[in-house]
């Protein structure tokens, strides 16, 4: 089975063509930048996930979706190739997008818009003491109530 789903922000405002068809198609063009789970020497990276949405759904991503904001896409991986005009064979990878939506309320978009704008970036928040390895410390002199000890 050929599906992805993804959740991260538009790098930049979606482009949309139509096909020089008889029945002109709408074919969006976006880039979602994807958070990965785990950090590379301590700072957060991304992958940059190209994406192509087709009809109605591109003209709906060209007037309401905008750089920086949240979104949600599922659809299925497509690799292709070309070759360049320095003959030059390149491969392709991107989504098709079969359903997208919003993944941040408006407000929030606004809010996180509003806030890089003005250039007030807050260093994260460290995480606790405890939080090592991503589990709680058990205080002492509680292994007797734990129901698996």
């Amino acid at each position: 089975m050929n599906k992805v789903v993804l959740v991260g922000r538009l790098t930049r405002d979606p482009e949309v063509r139509y096909s020089q068809s008889d029945s002109a198609t709408a074919v969006g063009r976006y880039t979602v930048a994807v958070d990965r789970r785990f950090k590379r020497d301590g700072e957060a990276t991304a992958d940059f996930i190209p994406c192509v949405v087709f009809g109605r759904s591109a003209e709906f991503a060209e007037k309401y979706f905008r750089q920086g904001m949240r979104v949600s896409i599922s659809g299925r991986i497509q690799t292709g190739s070309y070759t360049n005009k320095d003959g030059i064979k390149v491969y392709t990878t991107e989504v098709i997008v079969e359903d997208q939506e919003f993944a941040e309320s408006k407000a929030e978009y606004e809010a996180g818009r509003n806030s890089y704008q003005q250039n007030s970036y807050q260093q994260p928040v460290p995480p606790a003491a405890d939080a090592g390895d991503g589990f709680m410390n058990i205080p002492d002199g509680i292994e007797e109530e734990l129901p698996f000890s």
